[in-house]
């Protein structure tokens, strides 16, 4: 069908795009406008809530750092803190912060450095007679 060729074609004058407006006007697309139909964007579903501020704070429980200990890993020696764990890729890069929560019990003397620590894993490392840093950056 050639538009826009005389009356006689009964595509003339306008061409078929009615009269004034946005969409008789070339080059228009109304964007995410799906004829009628329930657009994409309002298809899917929302969910959760992303901070701004983000993650930062790694956790790490002591039946990991046990089994860590087992797999030689890491030594019952060493300092066990963010920088060590973010070197043996324990942890991700990203946190700059670390937590070491209680799950999972340790039978070995630790040396630990961390930011938060929480009730439980404070009592099984006092137990086991760990020398416990809480470090405030």
């Amino acid at each position: 069908m050639r538009v826009g060729r005389g009356i006689g074609s009964g595509r003339g004058k306008t061409s078929g795009r009615g009269v004034k407006g946005q969409k008789s006007r070339s080059g228009v697309a109304i964007k995410s406008f799906e004829g009628g139909q329930m657009p994409l964007y309002r298809r899917l579903p929302k969910r959760g809530f992303n901070s701004i501020s983000g993650k930062i704070i790694g956790t790490l429980n002591l039946a990991d750092i046990q089994l860590h200990i087992l797999s030689n890993k890491i030594k019952a020696s060493d300092k066990i803190d963010l920088l060590l764990l973010k070197k043996l890729n324990i942890i991700k890069k990203k946190y700059k912060k670390l937590k070491i929560l209680g799950k999972g019990e340790i039978k070995d003397k630790l040396n630990v450095e961390v930011n938060y620590l929480s009730n439980s894993a404070k009592a099984k490392l006092e137990k086991s007679g760990s020398n416990i840093k809480i470090i405030n950056k």
